[in-house]
């Protein structure tokens, strides 16, 4: 990934505690630019969360910090967003999900965000 990436944190959360705050906090201090989404709007260190009603113009990477129940009402969001690449974070594998990025030539990688990056497998 490089910065000028457009990343959507699918699970984003306000919540300092949660793995979608902790990567939304990593990669905006590496200045990636971020996207981030959830159910319940809100701010997380200074970053706006949205809902599914306003997508952003351009999205090259969406990383997965729902659990696959949870994923299901993201589908056609997440497809018509067609990103690059999905990003399924520990927790967050989902083998529908996967079938239909594949389907719509969307690149699965399965991993942790942070690490993933770090190690340059990204």
């Amino acid at each position: 990934m490089s910065p000028s990436e457009t990343i959507v944190l699918l699970g984003a959360s306000a919540n300092p505690n949660r793995p979608g705050y902790l990567a939304g906090k990593f990669l905006k201090n590496k200045g990636f630019n971020l996207y981030a989404v959830a159910q319940k709007k809100g701010i997380a260190d200074g970053l706006e969360i949205h809902d599914t009603s306003n997508p952003p113009d351009r999205a090259d990477t969406v990383s997965v910090f729902l659990n696959p129940d949870r994923q299901r009402s993201y589908y056609t969001y997440i497809l018509k967003l067609h990103p690059w690449r999905i990003i399924f974070n520990p927790g967050t594998e989902n083998p529908e999900l996967v079938n239909l990025a594949r389907q719509h030539d969307i690149q699965v990688v399965t991993g942790c965000t942070i690490a993933l990056m770090m190690n340059g497998l990204l």
